[in-house]
C-alpha cells in the first residue's frame, strides 16, 4: 500500500483560518478533495494555487456535513478515503500507520484514531486495535469497497449524528469498525470556521444538535419512544428560554430558543432547514 491508494476528503465552510494548517500536515503526494459549502470562488482559487495536490469543489450553497462529504466521496477512485475535518492535522506517521494496519486488518469498513476523547469514553489503556460500534466523525479512514452496498452519509442530517448513523448501518450489516491506538490525529474540535462567525455557528450547532438527536432516535426506535426520550430536553430548553428572557440574558435566551426550535421542528417532521446567518 502507498499514499497513492488514498484520497483525503475535507468538507469546509468559513474555514479560511484552519484549513491551511490541515493541508500542510498532509503529504503533498496525497490527492486531497475539498468540498467547500459555498460559492466562494476566491477560496477555491487561493487554495488550489497554494496547494498543487488539492482540488476544491464548490457546492454553491451550505449543504451540510454529510451531503458535502458524499459529493467528495462519490469522486474517489482510490481504494481508501480519509474523511478529515478542517480543524484536524495529521502527524508525520499517521498515513503510514493506517496502511500498516490494513496489512493486519483487511476486513474493516472504518478505522479511526484512538485519541484522548476515546480514552475518556472507553476508559481503557488500549494497545491493540479495538473493535467498536462507532467513531468520531473528524477523522475516518474508509475502505471504499465496504460501502458499495451501504452508501455513505444519510443526507437528512445536516450536522451531528450522521457518522453515528453511518456506523450503525455498517454494524447492522456485519461490517467492522476499529479504533487504532498507533494512529494519532490532532483535533481542535469545533474550530473549523473563522472566529468572526462564532456566534451564528454556535446557534446553528444548538439547533441541529437537537434536531438530529430526535431524528436519529426516531429512525431506529420509532416516534413515541423518541418523544419520551427527548421530552426532558424539550422542557429544559423551554424553561431556560423563558428564564433567560425574564433575566434579559440575550445570548443564553437565543441559545435555548434555538435548542427548543430544533427539537420542535424535528418532532413535527420538518427537514433540517436551519442555516447559520453568515
Amino acid at each position: 500500500m502507498s499514499i497513492k491508494d488514498i484520497t483525503v476528503i475535507i468538507t469546509t465552510f468559513k474555514s479560511d483560518e484552519k484549513i491551511k494548517d490541515c493541508l500542510r500536515s498532509i503529504d503533498k503526494s496525497v490527492n486531497v478533495t475539498i468540498v467547500e459549502n459555498s460559492d466562494d470562488l476566491q477560496f477555491k482559487k487561493n487554495i488550489e494555487k497554494e496547494f498543487s495536490n488539492v482540488k476544491c469543489m464548490l457546492t454553491g450553497a451550505n449543504l451540510g456535513y454529510g451531503r458535502a462529504n458524499n459529493i467528495g466521496l462519490k469522486t474517489v477512485k482510490t481504494k481508501y478515503a480519509l474523511i478529515l475535518n478542517p480543524d484536524a492535522t495529521l502527524n508525520s506517521s499517521t498515513l503510514d500507520n493506517f496502511f500498516i494496519t490494513t496489512l493486519n486488518i483487511s476486513n474493516f469498513a472504518i478505522m479511526a484514531p484512538y485519541n484522548q476523547e476515546e480514552k475518556n469514553k472507553y476508559k481503557e489503556n488500549v494497545t491493540a486495535p479495538l473493535e467498536v460500534d462507532n467513531v468520531k466523525g473528524f477523522a475516518m479512514f474508509l475502505n471504499m469497497s465496504e460501502f458499495e452496498d451501504i452508501g455513505f452519509f444519510d443526507e437528512n442530517f445536516f450536522i451531528y449524528f450522521e457518522e453515528i448513523d453511518l456506523c450503525r448501518r455498517l454494524v447492522n450489516s456485519n461490517k467492522k469498525i476499529f479504533l487504532i491506538p498507533s494512529i494519532k490525529i490532532n483535533h481542535d474540535g469545533g474550530q473549523s470556521h473563522i472566529s468572526s462567525v462564532n456566534k451564528e455557528m454556535e446557534l446553528s450547532r444548538n439547533w441541529h444538535w437537537m434536531w438530529s438527536t430526535f431524528n436519529y432516535h426516531k429512525k431506529y426506535k420509532g416516534f413515541l419512544f423518541s418523544l419520551l426520550l427527548v421530552m426532558p430536553k424539550l422542557l429544559s430548553a423551554l424553561i431556560k428560554f423563558l428564564l433567560y428572557s425574564v433575566l434579559f440574558k440575550k445570548e443564553k435566551k437565543e441559545i435555548y430558543y434555538h435548542r427548543f426550535s430544533g427539537l420542535v421542528n424535528s418532532i413535527f417532521g420538518k427537514k433540517s432547514w436551519y442555516r447559520p446567518k453568515v
